[in-house]
């Protein structure tokens, strides 16, 4: 916010490509965007650095395909542990921490990030694999 009172005329381009981005633009001008848009303190559907992380964290001698099967793998893993974790003794409310004892209110937006830089990382719809991991979940 102090940035976009001091510097308008910097923020405003910068916000303006962060709203020109939609899912047909090329991956790497996307992420581009993106990285720009977080250094300037703007949110971004997709965090730059995590996709950069995991896409560099590839296993070696495996190929890209490989690597997709074990991101979908990963999603269909934690949808079939929500019910474990929703049942843990654990996952009761504590008003005096205004959250949860084992941070649970803090795995959806894990989940949404984290697949989001996956299948950015491999260049696929997100969208389309959140779809299917609400249906498996």
């Amino acid at each position: 916010q102090v940035f976009s009172q001091h510097c308008p005329f910097l923020m405003g381009p910068i916000e303006s490509l962060a709203d020109v981005v939609t899912p047909d633009t090329d991956i790497q001008v996307t992420l581009s965007i993106f990285e720009l848009a977080s250094a300037a303190g703007i949110p971004c559907e997709v965090d730059p650095a995590l996709v950069t992380a995991l896409a560099s964290n590839r296993t070696e001698g495996s190929s890209p395909e490989e690597d997709y099967k074990v991101s979908c793998l990963l999603l269909v893993f934690v949808a079939v542990s929500l019910p474990l974790l929703a049942a843990d003794p654990t996952s009761l409310y504590n008003p005096e921490l205004d959250g949860y004892n084992n941070n649970l209110h803090c795995l959806a937006k894990a989940i949404v990030q984290v697949s989001a830089a996956l299948f950015t990382a491999h260049n696929k719809n997100i969208e389309t694999h959140l779809k299917e991991f609400l249906l498996v979940s």
